[in-house]
């Protein structure tokens, strides 16, 4: 290899060292913004995410509780929610576009008062501008606890409409 080959591979490595890549800007964002959030109000865990599986925890306490002692639904709908916008936001350029949640639901399947709950996500459908996602949330025994859907609204930062 040449001197000014060597020189130009050396340039290259450096710009490509200096611009973060798309998940490392999520990644950032989502260490600046989680101590301001109800995630960590809630002591909600992001275990693990990409654009095709985001896993979320929580540890069952009396604060996510219900009047009777149980889980309650809108914790299941809160961390299905939280699952599918962090994949959505795995799959688009933060830089150009932005996530939102547009559509919800869940089936709440069997009550929880112990142990962990966790909520995966995984697409059904990653379009144009929407995504969907279909998101189980189950105990520490594995079992389904509630079942939900997610459809995410997907637009170009200043978009109006």
């Amino acid at each position: 290899m040449t001197k000014q080959n060597e020189e130009s591979e050396r340039t290259k490595q450096a710009e490509s060292a200096e611009e973060p890549s798309i998940q490392e800007r999520i990644e950032t964002w989502l260490r600046e913004r989680y101590p301001h959030t109800v995630l960590q109000t809630l002591g909600i865990h992001i275990d693990s995410y990409d654009a095709d599986r985001v896993v979320v925890s929580a540890e069952v306490s009396e604060r996510l509780f219900q009047p009777m002692g149980i889980v309650h639904g809108g914790i299941y709908v809160l961390m299905a929610e939280t699952a599918a916008s962090i994949a959505a936001a795995m799959s688009i350029d933060p830089l150009r576009e932005v996530v939102m949640g547009m559509e919800i639901n869940a089936n709440h399947l069997r009550p929880v008062s112990e142990g962990t709950l966790r909520a995966i996500s995984s697409p059904l459908h990653k379009g144009r501008t929407t995504m969907v996602y279909h998101i189980d949330i189950l105990d520490q025994k594995d079992r389904r606890v509630a079942v939900s859907r997610c459809t995410m609204a997907r637009r170009l930062i200043g978009e109006t409409s």
